[in-house]
């Protein structure tokens, strides 16, 4: 079976891990971390051109982390996107606000700016455009948005390291930015993320969170969790750094083969539409996803997939607000997300991970037309 997503782990991380076993420091308390999760850090500062990077043990303690930074209170309104992995949503709960589901357009599932404008009120105080399948939301309208309402603006760029939007790295636009480095992103520590921030102050907000709101032994100062990344997931991501170019190209080679291959079955009369970038916009192929014409259509591409041992998956099906959670809790305005259940109920994912051979992508393209 060829999986969706798979880590590329070499030898290389296999030594560096070895050296945090031999030297017998796991983790830190520190403020700024160990000398593996300072070493992550600058790697990523250096890659994405900004000033801080807080690596933290997950991509849903980078969200819950910049939500709390933010001073979410009860009451407060954050608005995102439905058609998303479930921890956006859950870090607004933990955090105490609320999330305000906003549709999405339907050229590439991010966050659409018109109704984005009609959900803000007077408890508006954040904004989390996610950049769903490695794909950028359209960051200059969200932030004149959010400008014109004094809302801030969190990146959910868990899925989006190494895309482009007019030529600036996703996660390094809005007001603080989360990445995840779960064991299927293009960069992986196992379980592990980081937050991004152009703001000093900020950025020391966000080392005490990670760390039970301490600074200096036990001074808690605010509040904070232990949501710290170990030495040896940041050793894992401190290599794969190194390679992260190489990762992204081997990406980017197999989705350009993928699109040749199922270009002369695709159209605006045909049953399947293909990803496509446009001159403001480059996506790190983080899932290469395709649109059916209907979800019988879908279903049966991704039954007949699998069963030539293709991964094809589903995301996201339900979208987050028709989870049982999220239906019980009755939020308004998620009967008019009329694009999110679309895409939910036509959209497949298809597996362009650097594992990915070519036969591979011949498979699939045999399968998909005779499939459609």
């Amino acid at each position: 079976m060829i999986p969706i997503n798979q880590p590329s782990i070499g030898d290389e991380e296999r030594r560096e891990v070895l050296k945090v076993l031999d030297e017998k420091a796991l983790t830190s308390a520190a403020k700024d971390g160990g000398k593996r999760v300072q070493d992550l850090e600058r790697l990523l500062k250096d890659y994405l051109k900004i000033k801080n990077v807080i690596a933290v043990n997950s991509g849903t303690a980078a969200l819950h982390c910049a939500l709390l930074a933010n001073g979410i209170s009860p009451g407060d309104e954050v608005l995102l996107p439905s058609f998303t992995f479930v921890a956006t949503a859950n870090a607004i709960i933990a955090s105490g606000g609320r999330p305000v589901f906003v549709d999405i357009n339907t050229e590439d599932y991010t966050i659409d700016t018109t109704d984005l404008k009609e959900k803000i009120t007077n408890k508006s105080k954040g904004i989390i455009p996610v950049h769903i399948y490695g794909h950028p939301a359209d960051m200059d309208e969200i932030s004149e948005i959010a400008s014109a309402n004094s809302i801030t603006i969190i990146e959910d760029a868990c899925q989006s390291l190494g895309s482009l939007y007019k030529g600036v790295q996703t996660g390094t636009m809005g007001q603080m930015s989360c990445f995840s480095f779960y064991a299927s992103k293009v960069l992986t520590s196992g379980e592990g993320g980081a937050v991004a921030t152009d703001d000093d102050d900020l950025a020391d907000s966000l080392k005490m969170i990670r760390n039970h709101g301490m600074v200096d032994g036990y001074d808690t100062r605010v509040l904070g969790l232990n949501l710290r990344l170990p030495e040896l997931s940041a050793a894992l991501a401190k290599v794969q750094m190194t390679k992260l170019h190489k990762l992204l190209d081997a990406r980017k080679k197999n989705a350009e083969l993928l699109t040749s291959l199922l270009l002369p079955l695709s159209g605006d009369k045909t049953r399947i539409r293909l990803p496509q970038e446009n001159g403001n916009k480059r996506f790190n192929w983080y899932l290469y996803t395709v649109s059916f014409q209907n979800g019988q259509l879908r279903d049966e591409a991704q039954r007949m997939l699998v069963k030539n041992d293709i991964g094809a998956t589903v995301y996201y099906n339900p979208p987050v607000d028709k989870t049982p959670y999220y239906q019980n809790m009755r939020h308004p305005a998620t009967n008019d997300l009329k694009n999110t259940h679309l895409a939910s109920e036509n959209v497949l994912s298809l597996p362009v991970h650097p594992s990915v051979l070519p036969e591979n992508l011949e498979s699939i393209r045999t399968v998909i037309e005779k499939v459609i």
